[in-house]
C-alpha cells in the first residue's frame, strides 16, 4: 500500500526532525530478521535513547538533505534500517551488539558530525564506555581529594582515642 503525498510529507518531516538532534546515525540491512526481532532491536535502543526508523529509501534521501546526514543518501539501497542518537557511542552500541548477536543485522555505514564512518569504526566506538559510565568516572575522581581529606582529618580524633584507650589499659594493668 502506497502512502499519500500528505502522508510521505509527514514521514519526511518526521525523519528531518529526528536526524536534527541526533549526533550520529547508523545504517544496517535488515534483510531475515524477524518481526519479533526488530521489535526486540526497537526496544532495545528504546531503553537506551536511540531512534530506530525503517523509511522508505526515497523518502530517506529526502529527510536527509540539507542536513548533516546528507553523505548517507547514496547508501540508502535495499531494506535499510536507520538507528540515530544525540549519542554516537549508544547507537553505536545498540547496534553493534544486536549485530553481533544476530548475524542477519549488517551494519553498512554511519554518520558522526557529517562525516561518514565505516562498520570497523561504527565497531570501535561501541568499545568506548558510554556517558554514564565516563559521568560516573568524573564524578568518582573529582570525589576522591575530597574523601582523602575527610578521611585524613578523621585520622587525628581516631588516633588520640587509641592512644588514650591503650594508656587506659596499660593503666589497668599496672594497678591489677
Amino acid at each position: 500500500m502506497s502512502l499519500s503525498i500528505d502522508q510521505k510529507k509527514a514521514v519526511v518531516s518526521e525523519a528531518v526532525q529526528i536526524f536534527s538532534a541526533a549526533q550520529a546515525a547508523v545504517l544496517a540491512e535488515y534483510r531475515g530478521l524477524s518481526v519479533a526481532q526488530i521489535t526486540e532491536l526497537r526496544s532495545e535502543a528504546r531503553n537506551n535513547g536511540v531512534d530506530i526508523r525503517v523509511v522508505k529509501n526515497t523518502l530517506a534521501r529526502r529527510s536527509v538533505s540539507g542536513t548533516p546526514f546528507e553523505c548517507l543518501a547514496d547508501h540508502f539501497v535495499g531494506p535499510v534500517l536507520i538507528s540515530s542518537a544525540g549519542d554516537p557511542i549508544a547507537v553505536a552500541k545498540v547496534v553493534s551488539k544486536f549485530a553481533k548477536d544476530h548475524e542477519a543485522l549488517k551494519i553498512m555505514v554511519g554518520v558522526m558530525n557529517g562525516d561518514l564512518i565505516d562498520k570497523s569504526t561504527i565497531q570501535m566506538l561501541a568499545k568506548l564506555p558510554g556517558r554514564d559510565e565516563l559521568l560516573a568516572t568524573l564524578m568518582a575522581t573529582m570525589n576522591a581529594p575530597l574523601e582523602k581529606f575527610v578521611r585524613t582529618l578523621n585520622e587525628v580524633p581516631g588516633k588520640l582515642v587509641r592512644t588514650m584507650a591503650a594508656y587506659r589499659d596499660s593503666r589497668q594493668a599496672e594497678l591489677a
